[in-house]
């Protein structure tokens, strides 16, 4: 780690990997000899061009998707698509299986509401305060999709396998977990995805959609809300949010080239998840926060005694050169964020922290 950077738990905007903060250094004045900045570089030039198509070939190849998905940036964030979902699936007389496990859901399952459109909460983890996934779920045989979100960075869940809904497509708000794990693309219809947690800096959602699903989109919803305008001009109907794009490119380069995939990627993240959790759970000062078999591999959320050591444990953290471990403002507490980005030796320093503030203040 550098001298001067710290280790960082932001649950987002959060951290990016060092190779990619370089690779920017170096090209933010004269970006690939064009001399100028990469972000002064316009995005009808061959610079850009080069830059958006790789980064959409390495989302194919790292996912394995086949033609019939389509690889999309739009801006507005994850929670631009909770309003883009149903306006572009969801026609008259149709309707969607949602599932509520949390903050985000929530959100997902209003926009839908404020449409009018038809849906059903099939499934939540309300009941104790979403610190679960739900199980045993009775989907709708008649579905145009079911929602999920994958991982709830609040409550510090995670779905470890996804549900079988009977053939309906899921859709899946992977803000906070994409690119952390292989998936089985054949169930999923739609994937989307804010940068700003696992995937590079805030101002751009990557969507994934497959033909079927993209052939729903109306024509007389406006134009910037329409999958299609996206998908029919390679995300450049209008100047798409360059430079993000370009982050999200070199993060990629990195999870391909330099971790080697998402195997590889996953192996890590578990390794990194497992040895928090595992002090946790030995420790009778920290507790965690979701089900054991709900927990997830991206947030990890926990308690300490008191709202008074939390707060001491949060300020001594930062000054031993770890920040972002305040939980979020709903539910207090304690947080660490440990996206891809995040390196073992950054999860290592953590616990010997914490065992440390436990020592001293047990």
């Amino acid at each position: 780690m550098k001298a001067d950077r710290i280790y960082n738990f932001n649950a987002g905007p959060a951290a990016l990997p060092l190779p990619v903060l370089e690779e920017i250094q170096e090209s933010f004045l004269n970006f690939a000899g064009s001399g100028m900045s990469v972000t002064e570089i316009s995005h009808r030039s061959k610079w850009f061009d080069n830059v958006i198509n790789d980064a959409i070939a390495r989302v194919k190849r790292i996912l394995q998707l086949d033609d019939r998905f389509h690889v999309l940036f739009v801006q507005g964030g994850a929670s631009m698509q909770f309003c883009m979902v149903p306006m572009n699936l969801l026609g008259a007389g149709d309707s969607a299986d949602y599932v509520n496990t949390g903050t985000w859901s929530t959100k997902a399952i209003k926009e839908a509401e404020i449409q009018g459109k038809s849906i059903q909460v099939v499934a939540s983890s309300e009941d104790r305060n979403f610190a679960y996934i739900p199980k045993e779920i009775a989907f709708s045989p008649d579905a145009v999709f079911t929602h999920i979100t994958s991982n709830n960075t609040i409550k510090g869940t995670q779905w470890a396998q996804f549900p079988d809904t009977g053939g309906a497509p899921i859709v899946s708000d992977m803000s906070s977990d994409i690119f952390s794990r292989p998936l089985e693309m054949e169930k999923f219809g739609l994937i989307y995805a804010g940068a700003q947690k696992n995937m590079g800096p805030a101002g751009v959602c990557l969507v994934i959609i497959r033909d079927d699903l993209l052939a729903r989109t109306p024509k007389d919803i406006p134009t910037m809300l329409r999958y299609t305008t996206f998908a029919d001009k390679n995300s450049m109907f209008n100047t798409p949010p360059c430079f993000a794009i370009y982050t999200v490119q070199l993060v990629l380069k990195w999870l391909e080239e330099t971790i080697g995939g998402l195997g590889k990627m996953e192996e890590l993240n578990r390794k990194k998840a497992g040895l928090l959790y595992d002090f946790i759970d030995r420790s009778d000062f920290y507790r965690a926060t979701a089900d054991k078999d709900s927990r997830s591999l991206m947030n990890v959320t926990f308690r300490l005694p008191s709202e008074e050591l939390e707060a001491a444990f949060v300020a001594a953290s930062l000054e031993n050169g770890m920040g972002g471990l305040k939980g979020h403002r709903s539910v207090g507490g304690c947080r660490a964020s440990i996206y891809n980005p995040t390196p073992l030796a950054a999860v290592e320093s953590l616990v010997d922290f914490m065992k440390t503030f436990e020592r001293d203040n047990g």
